[in-house]
């Protein structure tokens, strides 16, 4: 079986016999291991005691006063949040349980990298023993904003994070006007992926180094349709099927989810027959329609017709695409017996 995303941190939890994972010792200690949690030089005694301790038992309990005693108030803002965290992740049977409690009921002030790294760590489960290329970068959208760009007419996506270190190092080597006249164009730095080199991606997963090409292969558009019917499974328990469409024909559609903001406030003016501005569709980066199997399952208002899934990019020309609407949108009975 082909190993990929081992930055997620995978093999440092459980699987349990209802196939979600469980949250271990070990990745406890890889979330104090993080800069933000480690005890800087200045330090106060305190800190240092506190993240000694843990370490030594990762799941000990903190009291409050434990940090309320730290000095700086970042450290314990910060170690306010982790501990929050970890006792969330030890209580449940299971991260994905943690993971649909905060779609539906809001993270708080949990910060974003949190649910980002939990969404990186259900996802790995969710695809074990996938073996399609394009599936996988496709599932990068769900934890690593992309840099959305149009190159010879088709819209590429890359992941903003590597691309805005690609922008700095050309920064760095243009100081040198020889370094620049040699330094590789942005497309020679990152390959998009096709047929020919697809099967790289296995050995350089954890890199983010491929580009997608969703407006000009199909395969990749299915692989995010695919990723989206096994999120949607693995997560609530619910088969649905998912598919990209050109637009949305439909005069009486019932239901829209947003997958990002800006998708939903596209699909907030549609639905109100509110006027778009002239840039609305060019930010349009899939329409998809999505149709839940068992019709049992399915909010009346809805019934038969589909659900439509809108994904754009912002202002900025970055994708941040937010699983958790998936979870919280999907227009489930309220019989519904599902996770």
């Amino acid at each position: 079986m082909r190993e990929f995303w081992v930055a997620s941190g995978h093999h440092l939890t459980r699987r349990a016999d209802h196939g979600g994972l469980v949250a271990t010792p070990e990745l406890i200690m890889a979330y104090l291991a993080r800069p933000e949690l480690m005890p800087p030089a200045d330090a106060c005694a305190a800190e240092r005691k506190l993240h000694a301790n843990l370490l030594a038992d990762p799941l000990r309990p903190v009291a409050k006063a434990d940090i309320a005693a730290l000095a700086d108030a970042d450290a314990r803002e910060n170690w306010t949040f982790m501990i929050n965290f970890r006792d969330r992740l030890i209580a449940a049977p299971s991260l994905e349980a943690v993971y649909t409690n905060l779609a539906r009921n809001g993270a708080g002030d949990l910060p974003p990298v949190f649910l980002s790294q939990l969404c990186h760590l259900i996802l790995r489960n969710a695809l074990e023993g996938c073996d399609d290329p394009y599936m996988l970068r496709a599932a990068e959208l769900f934890y690593r904003s992309q840099q959305a760009s149009v190159h010879e007419g088709t819209l590429l996506l890359a992941d903003a994070e590597v691309i805005e270190a690609q922008q700095h190092a050309r920064h760095d080597i243009h100081s040198s006007p020889l370094a620049a006249m040699l330094a590789p164009s942005a497309f020679g730095e990152m390959d998009v992926m096709d047929d020919d080199n697809a099967w790289t991606y296995w050995s350089r997963s954890d890199a983010h180094a491929m580009v997608m090409n969703i407006g000009g292969n199909p395969k990749a558009r299915a692989g995010l349709c695919r990723v989206i019917e096994r999120w949607i499974d693995h997560l609530l328990g619910v088969a649905v099927n998912v598919e990209t469409v050109a637009s949305i024909e439909d005069r009486d559609w019932r239901w829209f989810i947003g997958l990002d903001s800006e998708g939903t406030r596209i699909g907030n003016a549609l639905w109100n027959d509110a006027a778009l501005d002239g840039n609305a569709a060019g930010r349009i980066v899939a329409l998809m329609r999505l149709d839940i199997e068992d019709p049992r399952l399915v909010d009346a208002r809805v019934g038969s017709r589909p659900v439509y899934l809108i994904l754009a990019m912002g202002a900025d020309k970055v994708v941040r695409l937010k699983p958790q609407n998936l979870v919280a949108g999907l227009p489930l009975a309220a019989t519904a017996n599902v996770a």
